[in-house]
C-alpha cells in the first residue's frame, strides 16, 4: 500500500478482497457527526492528544469504555448492536477512532459494521500496519466512515469515500476530523473550533502538561456556538441535542512517553463530569518497549 501525504494523492490499496457483504436495499442516510480533534506530536512528552465528542442516536445501547480484547488487551467504549467500538486504545499503543461519513442519501443496513474494523485496526501491532490493514479492505462492504489511527510515531485517517478507501499519513500538527476529510473547512465544525483548538495547543503549559489542563480541553468539547451548516441548515455545534440524537458521551486520550491517561463522559460534556477510564493493563510495558525501539533507531 502507498500512503497518501496530502488529500491530493490517492493510496494505493491492492487488489480488493472478496465481498463481505451481499447487496441490499438501501435505506435512507440520516445525517450523524461526531467530532475528533487530535493534537499529534506538538508536546514533547504527550505525542497524541485526542478530544473527542461521539453523536449517535440515545435508543443505541452501548457500554462505558470495557475490554473488548485480552490479546492484545484493547479497552474502548462496546457498541451493543454491532459489538464494534467508536474510540479505542491497545497495549501497543495505538489509538483509532471511528466517524460514519457523510453519505449522499442512503447507506446499506448489511454492511459489515464499521465499528468492527476500529476493532480490527487496534489488534495490529503498529499504526502503519493498522492503515494497511484498512487500506486492504473492499469500499463496498461498509457504509462511509472516516478512521483515525494514531500511535506516538505515526497517524493515518482512512477515508471510504464511493466505495473506495484511501489513506492519508498525517503530519504533526492539530487535524480536526468530523464527517468530511480532515481539517476540511467547509464543515462548519472544523471551520469555527479549529482556532479554538489551535489556541489552546499554542499554550506552552498546555503543551507541557495537557492531562493538568483537560478541563479546558472538556470546554472546547462541551461548544454550543457552532453557526449552522449552510448545506442543510443543521445546528451544527460540537455538543449536539436534538430530539432522540445527541452528543451520547466524550472522551479525552493523552499518550504519553511514560504514560496513558484515558478520561471518559458518559453523556454530553456540558453537564457531565469527565471521571478517568480504563487504560489497557500493558500499556506501561508498551511504552518501555516503545522506548526500547527508538533508542535502537
Amino acid at each position: 500500500m502507498r500512503v497518501s501525504h496530502n488529500r491530493d494523492e490517492v493510496g494505493s490499496i491492492g487488489a480488493a478482497p472478496a465481498p463481505l457483504v451481499r447487496p441490499a436495499i438501501y435505506l435512507p442516510s440520516l445525517s450523524r457527526m461526531c467530532t475528533l480533534a487530535i493534537y499529534f506530536q506538538m508536546s514533547t512528552e504527550w505525542p497524541v492528544i485526542i478530544a473527542a465528542n461521539r453523536d449517535e442516536y440515545l435508543d443505541r445501547a452501548a457500554l462505558d469504555p470495557v475490554t473488548l480484547c485480552d490479546n492484545p488487551h484493547i479497552v474502548g467504549g462496546k457498541d451493543l448492536r454491532a459489538g464494534g467500538t467508536w474510540l479505542g486504545i491497545s497495549e501497543n499503543g495505538l489509538v483509532a477512532g471511528l466517524l460514519n461519513r457523510r453519505a449522499e442519501g442512503e447507506v446499506n443496513p448489511r454492511a459489515r459494521s464499521r465499528g468492527l474494523l476500529c476493532l480490527d485496526a487496534l489488534r495490529e501491532t503498529t499504526a502503519e500496519r493498522a492503515a494497511r490493514l484498512a487500506g486492504s479492505q473492499r469500499g463496498s462492504d461498509y457504509n462511509p466512515f472516516n478512521l483515525l489511527i494514531a500511535s506516538r510515531d505515526q497517524a493515518f485517517v482512512a477515508y471510504n469515500r464511493c466505495g473506495e478507501i484511501e489513506v492519508v499519513e498525517l503530519k504533526p500538527e492539530l487535524h480536526l476530523l468530523t464527517n468530511l476529510d480532515v481539517d476540511d473547512f467547509e464543515c462548519p465544525k472544523i471551520s469555527r473550533s479549529y482556532e479554538r483548538f489551535a489556541m489552546l495547543g499554542e499554550r506552552a503549559e498546555f503543551l507541557r502538561d495537557p492531562v493538568a489542563l483537560r478541563a479546558e480541553l472538556a470546554g472546547l468539547l462541551a461548544d454550543h456556538s457552532t453557526q449552522l451548516d449552510a448545506r442543510g441548515a443543521r445546528p451544527n455545534s460540537l455538543c449536539v441535542h436534538r430530539d432522540g440524537y445527541g452528543t451520547r458521551s466524550s472522551s479525552m486520550i493523552f499518550l504519553g512517553r511514560s504514560s496513558v491517561e484515558h478520561y471518559f463522559a458518559a453523556g454530553p460534556p456540558c453537564t457531565t463530569a469527565y471521571h478517568a477510564a480504563a487504560v489497557p493493563r500493558a500499556a506501561d510495558t508498551a511504552v518501555a518497549n516503545h522506548d526500547v525501539q527508538r533508542g535502537r533507531q
